[in-house]
């Protein structure tokens, strides 16, 4: 006994100081990240989101995604199946902004899927269907609190950054999993609430999630988390990236 109180003390003491230095970054992460969505109404929010990539910022998107490497290594998520496209025939892409998904979605999905372009700013569906360069998918208007589509009329959804644009996520997962049919696929990509998140968050005018109270929501609304995803070895290690899952409706 009188050899382990030692160690307990020292693993007391690290547990500690590790907990003093999660309670900082969180309190330098809150600072950094943008609260406009905390302070306003969501309408006055959303009109503020339409105007920032109706604008010139939503102009160079497809050009930051390139960048940032978030398109190249996405696609390479789709590419080596890591998130499986085969045998999906109906396929909603939530905020297609400038179609960098969507690009990919046309690349390995199915020859026969159909693919539905959605997003709440028209000239990011403009650009993206520009972009794109195909007749294939389809493109509609429209604010992912209240998507203008049935039931279960989908059996795979991907939504690269875009859930962070609500105040509440449960507003979004909620439509998801509405139009979204039992063992229907989702692929999520979202802003975690670290440094570089908050960081994006002030840049793009969104919100950050945290992981765990993230993936807690998802269970209660019938949505599993299958497999957390990460672009690279490095960023597994890191736990960088942000939030990329794989989830299924239950």
């Amino acid at each position: 006994m009188q050899t382990k109180t030692p160690r307990r003390k020292k693993r007391r003491r690290f547990a500690s100081q590790e907990a003093e230095t999660r309670n900082r970054r969180k309190v330098v992460n809150r600072l950094v990240e943008n609260d406009l969505i905390k302070r306003v109404s969501y309408d006055v929010y959303r009109d503020k989101v339409r105007r920032v990539y109706d604008g010139p910022a939503g102009a160079v998107l497809a050009a930051c995604s390139k960048l940032s490497l978030h398109e190249p290594l996405g696609e390479r998520l789709l590419k080596d199946r890591k998130f499986d496209l085969r045998g999906h025939k109906r396929i909603l892409d939530v905020g297609s902004g400038a179609g960098q998904i969507a690009g990919h979605l046309l690349k390995y999905a199915d020859s026969d899927a159909e693919i539905t372009c959605f997003d709440l700013s028209l000239p990011m569906l403009r650009r993206a269907r520009t972009r794109l360069k195909s007749t294939r998918p389809e493109f509609v208007a429209a604010d992912l609190s209240r998507m203008p589509f049935s039931d279960g009329v989908f059996d795979c959804v991907t939504c690269g950054y875009v859930l962070e644009h609500l105040p509440d996520p449960r507003m979004g997962l909620q439509e998801i999993s509405r139009v979204l049919r039992p063992g229907g696929r989702f692929l999520l990509l979202a802003t975690e609430d670290s440094f570089s998140g908050a960081f994006t968050s002030r840049l793009w005018c969104c919100r950050t999630y945290n992981r765990q109270e993230l993936r807690k929501l998802c269970a209660k609304l019938g949505l599993k988390w299958v497999t957390e995803l990460w672009f690279t070895r490095m960023h597994r290690v890191f736990r960088a990236g942000g939030i990329c899952v794989e989830i299924e409706k239950q």
